[in-house]
């Protein structure tokens, strides 16, 4: 059982890695040919998640916090 945590949580784990790295190029492939990757507009997502956790006040700043607590290495 041990190893089957150990193999979904590498996977999980290697998968955001491959994500988070996506995501700059995502960005500034948006910002240099102004389309859409995938379908998405990602830059206009973004802007869209920062004001809604800007306008939820200290929730807000609660999920931001447990955001970035995902994606910090200790």
């Amino acid at each position: 059982m041990e190893n089957v945590i150990k193999y979904v949580t590498g996977f999980f784990g290697g998968l955001s890695a491959v994500l988070l790295a996506v995501l700059p190029v995502t960005i500034l492939w948006t910002i240099l040919t102004g389309g859409a990757v995938f379908g998405m507009d990602v830059v206009t997502n973004l802007s869209a998640l920062i004001t809604s956790l800007g306008e939820g006040g200290f929730v807000g700043l609660i999920v931001l916090v447990l955001l970035t607590s995902f994606f910090i290495k200790k």
